[in-house]
């Protein structure tokens, strides 16, 4: 779709359209980026925004802090808490006791679908509650503390 000489409107046809994608293909989980929304309309960061506002308006879609744009499908459970609280959850999930070794960060990124940048800012709040220890470039994080049923709820 190439810019038109009066984009007013634009921007709902791309929302139309990326709402037409992930209804044709129920595997779909997230938007496009950005950038490629962007690319292939050939429109501004601005038009490509408010597309994506258009979705959130409409409940079909949701920005995720440090991913891409998630798509809420009716009926489907999402964990929408935050990623820290999530990989806290690890610990009881994999059965982890204290002094143990934690998972990597780039494991958690995989696991998560997630940056791993955004995975170390999660585990760095973990650890300053307490719940990890060790870290660090090169360095195994550990199990400092088994969290609570309270706390993981």
């Amino acid at each position: 779709m190439s810019q038109q000489a009066n984009p007013r409107g634009t921007f709902l046809k791309i929302a139309d359209l990326l709402k037409k994608q992930f209804e044709d293909d129920p595997d779909m989980t997230e938007l496009p980026s950005l950038a490629e929304v962007m690319r292939n309309h050939k429109v501004s960061r601005g038009v490509a925004l408010r597309a994506f506002g258009v979705l959130r308006q409409e409940g079909v879609a949701e920005p995720v802090p440090g991913e891409r744009w998630r798509v809420i499908r009716a009926g489907a459970r999402m964990d929408r808490r935050p990623l820290d609280q999530r990989i806290a959850e690890v610990i009881a999930s994999d059965g982890l006791e204290v002094g143990e070794a934690f998972p990597s960060a780039s494991t958690l990124a995989d696991r998560f679908g997630v940056s791993r940048p955004t995975v170390a800012k999660a585990l760095e709040r973990l650890e300053a509650a307490g719940l990890l220890g060790g870290g660090g470039q090169g360095k195994v994080r550990t199990v400092r503390a088994v969290p609570t049923r309270e706390e993981r709820s």
